[in-house]
């Protein structure tokens, strides 16, 4: 028998718990169906679901249909408990989205549509409330197509041709046979490329047979390999206060009494499973064994949490969704903070988005939330459970810091008869990436053990950045060096070190202030349109040309969640309750007004003693305290070649040719070799706009240079490698022609260096191949030295990029303030830049037919 796992997902009021209920019925699951409006839906199960009528909690539901067995998840639709949502999907197999058949792709659909794509769940849709006024079929269908997928089709009046249409595989099988095999159908809808769309009323049990029949038909058994894994995608506690963990196993069975490792080292964590559950609704059975496939609760696990991999399923999963919003907990007077903060750690166990922390500056406990009806809610939930009657302080924005530019921080820490030094390269990351940890440090210089633990207590905790004092996140932390004592260092010797070198990295750095923005629908009677786009623009905010539904427009776009908060009521004042506002957190990007921000927040990094970027040396038998500023003068590693990775050196090649350099082009290289910085010394302040980030209005827009190490380049491409052995020239040749054509595009300046050290009296020589600067080394120097030189003095300058496959020259030019490409991403970026002018060239000659076919004279350039 085939099981499955699914999950319904939809804006809020499409109708997903009625639908849930109705297909519970249909399958016999419940006797009798129940109602939200009626507060006796089986799946709201918690008294303020049945109170407000909206799912908060998702819950799960088992239920047979023919030879299909179902595991049915029902999920929250408000925004305010999008993240509970989110944590449901990295267990589904397939997604239900419910549509509403009157308001069609609302502003929450399109964020439930984006994450779908993220974890790459197939997809059903059930269009709902078909039997009321104004739900036009067609319409929906194509509307569905133009803002979620022209692959969504009418399964319930399923043209064949145009399914074909949608898969190169399936256009082949039906050119063939002349028809699509159900198998073949199965196939496209698992790789998303299909998505059944079907139609009704959940209300009245119209089209829910259908829907069934099509999970039946159109659904593929997951095949789950043997050894055991689990993902761990929620914590609750029972009525008892029983701590549930609640998994799908994804391989092997799972045992009571067996005892789980949850740790990454072997050994260093285990727990024994002492209850396994099957929830349908509020109700459960206990089974001595769970198989692959299954969802269950697990009791007797005290150190898991959601998003958490077990067995081979090791790994974390990191989530979209974030609050936009933090809040001050305000205590009754009298009550232990600390026993408080504890009570609520419990929460934010179940869910980890609240992000609950101990302010020390303002001396209170702060907590992140999606919205107001979230934090309606999370009080009650505390009064009932620790019997606390709280208030929340005046929301406030939740912002974030990053960093603009890579940097080497360093953390020392040796009072008298502990030691640790810890190095860590910190370098931005993309948008929504969080902090991602590496490791490029070889064994010989720190043991793997401390390199597993510094990595640990990278991960145990969220780093205040230095400007506001808000958690760091879009952040790569590589360790590149460490030392230990064989006799003095302790475990907490590496945490006070790692968190002292994250901190002075940070100090070095310069930071950007992050904030989030709203996607947000707007609806209002069309003769306010022009007031509610002044609004938008007032708020530094983007919008799309609007829209006419009927007497309302409909305007879309992004906006800095500061401006936008509070604006739902201004809009009900205007309108006189006509308007509609709905927004969803989009994500972050730079501050739109960081110097207000940061001055209103009066944060100070100096006295900020609880994160500090000071080190600890011991002299005499004493420790004493090194300023952040002064900690690279007294680091006992110091970072160059004989410490940093081996690599394997390019082959090094002699290079001929002469002429004269322009020296119009770029800064002077100094002829004598400059004596090295330390490590770390970070140079040159790059724009906002780098790896992502937009550009902020007082960002200074810098002249680009791309630096390329030329025979470590040419063999790294296999196609340059196999002409160099017939043809040096050629190959050199190659390269340039090939670089040229992509400075033309990018509008860079491109400058190649050639080794030429190997010949003998040999000067340095700077010529012009066409648009590209071209150098040759002279006797005794070679590329990596030349580099170095030329990043240096072009540090600050310039925004700078050096392309070279060797790492320890890219450390190096890291140091200096550049950044690094290596040579299969330099490839990939041409690639990317030819297939970009070899469309702008189609699109210019399809212009220049129409023009000929209009008769209209093409200007001679």
């Amino acid at each position: 028998m085939k099981n499955i796992v699914i999950g319904i997902l939809a804006h809020v009021d499409a109708g997903k718990t009625t639908l849930s209920e109705a297909m519970l019925y249909e399958t016999g699951a419940i006797r009798s169906l129940g109602r939200v409006d009626h507060k006796n839906a089986f799946l709201d199960t918690d008294t303020q679901e049945r109170d407000r009528g909206i799912t908060i909690f998702s819950k799960q539901a088992e239920m047979t249909y023919h030879d299909m067995d179902l595991m049915l998840l029902d999920t929250p639709g408000h925004v305010d408990f999008s993240a509970e949502m989110e944590r449901t999907l990295q267990v589904l197999d397939y997604a239900v989205l419910v549509i509403s058949g009157r308001e069609g792709v609302q502003g929450h659909t399109v964020t439930l549509w984006k994450l779908l794509q993220k974890y790459q769940i197939p997809v059903f849709l059930f269009v709902n409330k078909m039997d009321l006024d104004g739900a036009d079929r067609r319409q929906i269908l194509e509307g569905l197509q133009s803002s979620l997928s022209t692959g969504c089709l009418d399964f319930g009046a399923l043209e064949e041709e145009q399914a074909a249409m949608c898969d190169e595989q399936l256009l082949e099988e039906y050119l063939e046979r002349g028809k699509l095999s159900a198998k073949s159908l199965q196939d496209s809808i698992a790789d998303r490329k299909i998505y059944p769309c079907y139609f009704g009323s959940a209300l009245r049990m119209d089209g829910v047979t259908e829907l069934l029949d099509g999970l039946e038909h159109f659904t593929k058994q997951p095949v789950y390999p043997e050894q055991f894994g689990a993902r761990i995608y929620k914590i609750t506690r029972d009525p008892q206060g029983l701590r549930l963990t609640h998994m799908k196993i994804t391989g092997g069975t799972l045992s009571v009494k067996e005892t789980l490792e949850l740790g990454d080292v072997p050994g260093a964590l285990q727990e024994k499973v002492n209850q396994i559950r099957i929830y349908s609704g509020e109700k459960y059975q206990m089974v001595q064994e769970v198989r692959a496939g299954e969802v269950c609760a697990v009791a007797g696990l005290e150190h898991t949490h959601a998003g958490q991999g077990l067995g081979i399923e090791q790994g974390e999963n990191r989530f979209v969704l974030e609050p936009a919003m933090s809040y001050g907990v305000l205590l009754p007077e009298g009550v232990d903070v600390h026993r408080a903060l504890q009570q609520l750690r419990q929460l934010e166990e179940e869910d980890p988005q609240l992000h609950i922390a101990w302010n020390s500056q303002t001396e209170e406990i702060q907590i992140q939330l999606m919205g107001e009806v979230q934090l309606e809610i999370l009080k009650e939930v505390i009064r009932k459970r620790f019997d606390l009657d709280i208030e929340f302080g005046e929301g406030k924005v939740a912002y974030k810091e990053t960093i603009a530019e890579p940097v080497i921080g360093a953390g020392h820490f040796e009072p008298l008869r502990h030691y640790a030094e810890v190095h860590l390269l910190l370098e931005p990351g993309a948008p929504g990436s969080g902090v991602v940890l590496d490791t490029d440090c070889r064994e010989d210089l720190l043991d793997r053990n401390w390199q597993r633990l510094i990595l640990t207590h990278l991960a145990e905790r969220d780093f205040s950045g230095v400007l506001t004092g808000s958690p760091l996140t879009d952040v790569k932390i590589t360790l590149l060096a460490g030392r230990a004592h064989l006799k003095h260092t302790e475990g907490g010797d590496f945490r006070q070190a790692t968190y002292r070198a994250v901190r002075q990295g940070l100090r070095k750095s310069k930071s950007i202030l992050l904030e989030p923005w709203y996607d947000f629908e707007l609806e209002v009677p069309q003769d306010m349109t022009g007031r509610a786009m002044a609004d938008i623009q007032r708020m530094g905010g983007s919008f799309e040309l609007p829209e006419t539904r009927g007497d309302l427009s409909l305007i879309t776009g992004k906006a800095p969640v500061s401006e936008m908060k509070g604006y739902m009521a201004e809009v009900n004042s205007y309108t006189r309750g006509y308007g509609h506002l709905s927004c969803s957190v989009a994500g972050y990007e730079p501050c739109h007004d960081a110097e207000h921000v940061i001055a209103e927040t009066g944060y100070r990094a100096d006295e900020d003693t609880e994160n500090t970027a000071d080190s600890v040396f011991c002299s005499h038998g004493a420790g004493y305290l090194v300023p952040w500023d002064q900690v690279d003068d007294h680091v006992h590693v110091i970072l160059d070649r004989s410490v940093l990775p081996n690599q394997n050196e390019a082959v090094q090649q002699p290079a001929g040719g002469g002429g004269a350099w322009d020296a119009d082009d770029f800064a002077g290289v100094p002829e004598e070799p400059l004596q090295r910085r330390t490590q770390g010394s970070i140079g040159p302040r790059i724009i906002e706009g780098e790896k992502g980030y937009q550009k902020t209005k007082s960002a200074e827009i810098q002249k680009e240079y791309l630096i390329v190490d030329g025979y470590n380049i040419i063999f790294a491409w296999d196609e340059l490698k196999s002409l160099a052995k017939n043809n040096m020239d050629g190959a050199r040749t190659a390269l340039i022609e090939i670089l040229a054509n992509y400075q033309g595009y990018r509008k860079c300046k491109v400058i190649v260096v050639f080794d030429a050290y190997k010949i003998k009296g040999g000067e340095r020589r700077q010529e012009k191949h066409g648009t590209v600067d071209v150098v040759f080394t002279k006797e005794a120097e070679t590329a990596d030295t030349y580099i170095e030189r030329l990043s240096y003095e072009m540090n600050g300058k310039y925004r700078v990029r050096v392309a070279t496959s060797d790492r320890q020259e890219q450390i190096i030019a890291l140091g200096n303030g550049a950044f690094r490409l290596s040579a299969s991403e330099l490839k990939a970026e041409i690639e990317r830049t030819n297939l970009e002018i070899s469309s702008f060239l189609k699109e210019h000659a399809r212009k220049n037919q129409i023009r000929h076919r209009n008769g209209i004279e093409i200007p001679k350039k």
